[in-house]
C-alpha cells in the first residue's frame, strides 16, 4: 500500500469511528484483521445438556464441534439465575445489582412491587456501543428481555447501540424465535460484503418455554417418552441453526476470524413434581409446550434455574477462534464470570474503555488462550430474591446473595443469619458445607458482602421507568 492510499486509509477510519462513537468515550486501536464475534446465549440450556458433555440422549454434533475446535470451559459463571441479571450483565460488564435488576424483566406492576425498573436504561455503558465505535457492524436477534413485550413504551434493540435487531420479548414487533439464524446469516453476509468486522448477539430462545416443537426434529427421538422427546427436538432444533451460522462462516471464508462463543444465561428450568404437559400461550413467542417438558439437566451441579447455587449459575461456556484459542481443550480450572465478557471483547476488539467506566468484570483474553486461573482474586457477587426457609420442592432454591472470592464460594439467605461456605476449586459441586471449620473466612466475607450491598443503589434510577406505572399508581 503506497503512502497516499495508507493517509486516506486511516482517514477513512477516523472519520468512521467519530460517526459511530454515539458519545462514547472509548478510545479504538483498529487493525486490519479485528476479528468478527459472535456470541450464542440459550436461554435455560443446562450444564449437562449437551451431547459433549455426557448427556443420555439429548443430540448436539454443532455445538460440539465448537468444543472440538475451541475450548470447552466447565467453570463459567452468569451472574444470575434467572435471563434479564444475565444479560445486564453481559451488556453492562457490571453486576445486575448495580441497576436493581434482580429478576426478570416482567409487566409493570411486577417490577414496581420488586423495586425493579421496566428497562436496562439505553445510556448505561454498553458492550455494543463500545463495539460500534470501534467500527463494528452491530446486531442483535431473539430474546431480548431487557425489557419485556408488555411494556410498549420500552426503548427499542435499537436505542442500544445495534444497527440491526430482530428480536422477542422487546417492544414492537416480534421476531419469530426460529428465525434468528436466517437474520444472522444475512447480516454476516452484509458485513463481509462491505468488509467490516461484525459483532452478533445470537440469544437463542431454546429451551425456554413455552416449547415450540418441529415435527421433524421430533422423529429424531421416536423412542423417548413425550416430555423427553419435546426437550430433545427443540435443542436438537437450536443446534441446527447454530450449525447452519457455523457453515456460513466456513463459505464465506471468515472462520478462522470469528471468535464464536456458545453460553446459556442460566441453568435449566425443572417444573413442580406432576406437573401435567400441556398447551401454553406466551404474549412474545406464541403457542407450545409447559414447563412440564423442562427436563434440562446441570451435570451434577446443585439447583436449578433461579438458584445462586451451581446448577443456576454453572453453563456451558464453549468458545472458539482459531489460532488464538486451543482445539479440543477441556478446562476444568479457570473460573471467570459473565461481567468478564465486556473488557474482555473490547480488548479483542482493540477499544480502550472510558477512564470513567469501571467493570465489575476483568479481561479474559488470556484465559481464553490457555493461561487461566483456577483462584480469582476480583470477588463476584450475586443478589437476588429467595423464599427462607426453603421450600421443599425446591431446597435448593434459598439463596438471596453469595460471594466468590479467590477459592470461596459463601452463600446466605436473604437476612444474613444463615451461610453456607463451599472450596469451589476442591469441591466444584458444592457437596461439603465448610462453614463451621472456616468461621474467620465466614466472617471475611461477610464483611465483603456487607461493603459490596452498601454500594448498590436503594432504587432505581433514570429514565427506566414506563408511563404505565402512573396509570397503576
Amino acid at each position: 500500500m503506497n503512502k497516499l492510499a495508507k493517509i486516506i486509509k486511516i482517514s477513512f477510519m477516523f472519520i468512521l469511528v467519530v460517526m459511530n462513537s454515539e458519545g462514547s468515550d472509548a478510545t479504538v486501536h483498529r487493525n486490519d484483521e479485528n476479528p468478527n464475534i459472535l456470541f450464542i446465549f440459550a436461554d435455560d440450556w443446562g450444564w449437562g445438556d449437551l451431547s459433549c458433555h455426557g448427556h443420555p440422549y439429548v443430540k448436539t454434533p454443532n455445538i460440539d464441534r465448537l468444543a472440538k475446535e475451541g475450548t470447552d470451559f466447565h467453570r463459567f459463571t452468569v451472574a444470575s439465575g434467572v435471563c434479564s441479571p444475565s444479560r445486564t450483565a453481559v451488556m453492562t460488564g457490571h453486576f445486575p445489582a448495580r441497576y436493581n435488576i434482580d429478576g426478570h424483566f416482567a409487566w409493570v406492576p411486577s417490577n414496581a412491587r420488586r423495586n425493579m425498573p421496566d428497562w436496562l436504561d439505553p445510556d448505561s455503558p454498553l458492550l455494543s456501543k463500545f463495539l460500534k465505535s470501534a467500527g463494528y457492524a452491530t446486531a442483535h436477534f431473539g430474546k431480548w428481555h431487557l425489557a419485556n413485550d408488555m411494556i410498549p413504551d420500552s426503548p427499542l434493540p435499537s436505542q442500544y447501540g445495534f444497527d440491526a435487531y430482530g428480536a422477542f420479548n422487546c417492544s414492537g414487533k416480534q421476531m419469530p424465535v426460529h428465525e434468528d439464524a436466517i437474520n444472522t446469516i444475512s447480516f454476516i453476509k452484509k458485513s463481509k460484503k462491505e468488509g467490516k468486522p461484525f459483532y452478533i448477539n445470537l440469544w437463542l430462545h431454546e429451551p425456554h418455554t413455552p416449547f415450540h416443537t418441529v415435527e421433524k426434529y421430533r422423529e429424531r427421538f421416536p423412542n423417548l417418552n413425550k416430555e423427553d422427546n419435546i426437550y430433545a427436538s427443540v435443542l436438537s432444533h437450536a443446534d441446527e441453526r447454530i450449525g447452519e451460522v457455523l457453515n456460513t462462516l466456513d463459505q464465506l471464508g471468515i472462520t478462522e476470524n470469528t471468535l464464536v462463543i456458545f453460553s446459556s444465561d442460566n441453568g435449566p428450568a425443572r417444573s413442580p413434581p406432576g406437573t401435567p404437559l400441556k398447551m401454553m400461550h406466551d404474549t412474545a413467542t406464541g403457542h407450545g409446550y409447559n414447563v412440564a417438558a423442562a427436563k434440562g439437566i446441570t451435570g451434577g451441579r446443585k439447583g436449578y434455574k433461579a438458584s445462586l447455587f451451581e446448577g443456576g449459575v454453572g453453563v456451558p461456556f464453549i468458545a472458539r477462534w482459531p489460532g488464538h484459542i486451543s482445539p479440543g481443550i477441556i478446562d476444568e480450572s479457570s473460573f471467570f464470570s459473565a461481567v468478564d465478557l465486556l473488557p474482555t471483547f473490547c480488548e479483542i476488539a482493540g477499544v480502550k474503555l472510558p477512564e470513567d467506566y469501571s467493570p465489575d468484570g476483568v479481561s479474559q483474553v488470556s484465559t481464553f488462550k490457555g493461561k487461566g486461573k483456577a483462584i480469582r482474586k476480583k470477588p463476584v457477587f450475586w443478589k437476588t430474591v429467595a423464599p427462607w426457609p426453603a421450600k421443599k420442592s425446591k431446597p435448593d432454591h434459598w439463596v438471596s446473595f453469595a460471594i466468590v472470592s479467590e477459592h470461596w464460594k459463601m452463600v446466605t439467605n436473604k437476612k444474613g443469619d444463615y451461610v453456607e461456605l463451599y472450596d469451589l476449586v476442591n469441591d466444584p459441586l458444592e457437596k461439603v458445607n465448610l462453614k463451621d471449620k472456616n468461621p474467620n473466612t465466614v466472617t471475611q466475607l461477610k464483611k465483603m458482602l456487607s461493603d459490596w450491598r452498601s454500594t448498590l443503589p436503594k432504587k432505581p434510577t433514570g429514565k427506566v421507568f414506563s408511563k404505565l406505572r402512573k396509570k397503576n399508581n
